[in-house]
């Protein structure tokens, strides 16, 4: 899953879809990971002082992370030995360039490790056809 900001912000009009389906992770036995890039980028947009107003004071950002790390079922997954080899199809598949190298650097991880679906908000993932992305705040599949 890519770490939602909407689940941290109670302004959005997601808070409550998104917060249930991260808490109902977190609740559960079922094994779920968080690529390790999402967990900087989070980081990086609710303390940025352009995209919130005002943005979450450094340890708040912190503590949540951490509260994430604390769930005994998730996985930290990044790149592994084969990383460029799948990201290189992705990028090359997709025609990616720019901005979009991002999003297929998550999806390459994902795919490294086995993950069949991506939770996020972000349109961007469905260029990745082998991996399938799910919008968690339009509620369950």
């Amino acid at each position: 899953m890519k770490v939602s900001t909407r689940a941290y912000d109670e302004d959005s009009p997601f808070h409550e879809q998104a917060f249930a389906r991260l808490e109902s992770l977190a609740n559960s036995n079922a094994a779920w990971a968080i690529p390790w890039p999402c967990l900087h980028e989070f980081y990086s947009i609710v303390t940025h002082p352009r995209i919130f107003n005002p943005p979450s004071p450094q340890h708040v950002a912190i503590d949540q992370v951490e509260a994430w790390l604390e769930c005994p079922n998730v996985h930290l997954i990044g790149e592994t030995a084969s990383h460029w080899g799948e990201l290189r199809a992705l990028l090359v598949a997709g025609k990616l360039t720019g901005p979009r190298v991002h999003d297929a650097r998550i999806a390459a991880i994902c795919l490294q490790h086995g993950i069949s679906e991506l939770w996020s908000a972000d349109r961007d993932f469905s260029a990745f056809p082998t991996l399938k992305a799910r919008n968690p705040c339009l509620g369950p599949s």
